[in-house]
């Protein structure tokens, strides 16, 4: 029997993104009005609070599962950080781009993050981080993908993640690789 999670978020596209990452989860958006404010100082914060909000509310059986996620910019100081979903206001592309006008080099480097927080029905608590490190570059390119996809170009890639598509996101996105950690530490604590 595989296990049954709740994904504490509203979003469907994350939640099914999960369920193909950690095989054996049956893993669906956690049905709640509102969910706690994302005011964490960091991605575990807010992905655990998200976790610890499920475990009050969701069903008694099944997992929950909290995650954050932003984009650290060198030339934006690391930021948008925590606050990269309401930095860019639904015009992720755009709102970078200007953000970064003038900015060349080094400037440019960046990195994705994501962070995991599991919680058994036993209150037993799991985590897993991904990092993506990358640069931003001039203009949007590619259709896959979805935020920040169509200006991110992964280290070692010449193509941004929306070119490089869906397929190669499953295997190689900072989501991917928190739940490819989720899984190890699982393993782990056995």
């Amino acid at each position: 029997m595989g296990v049954v999670a709740r994904l504490c978020s509203q979003n469907e596209h994350k939640a099914r993104e999960l369920e193909a990452l950690l095989p054996g989860w049956a893993v669906e958006p956690l049905d709640a009005g509102e969910f706690p404010p994302e005011d964490g100082a960091t991605y575990y914060d807010n992905a655990r609070a998200k976790a610890l909000f499920g475990r009050e509310v969701g069903p008694r059986e099944a997992w929950m599962l909290g995650e954050d996620a932003g984009i650290e910019v060198d030339g934006l100081g690391g930021g948008p950080g925590v606050r990269s979903a309401r930095s860019a206001d639904g015009d992720e592309v755009g709102w970078m781009l200007r953000e970064l006008d003038g900015i060349e080099g080094a400037g440019r480097n960046a990195r994705y993050v994501s962070e995991l927080v599991a919680i058994a029905p036993d209150g037993r608590e799991v985590r897993g981080t991904g990092t993506l490190s990358g640069r931003i570059v001039d203009e949007p390119r590619g259709t896959e993908g979805f935020g920040f996809d169509p200006i991110f170009v992964p280290e070692g890639e010449e193509r941004t993640v929306a070119e490089l598509g869906d397929a190669w996101k499953a295997k190689h996105s900072h989501r991917a690789l928190a739940a490819f950690a989720l899984l190890d530490a699982l393993r782990e604590a056995g």
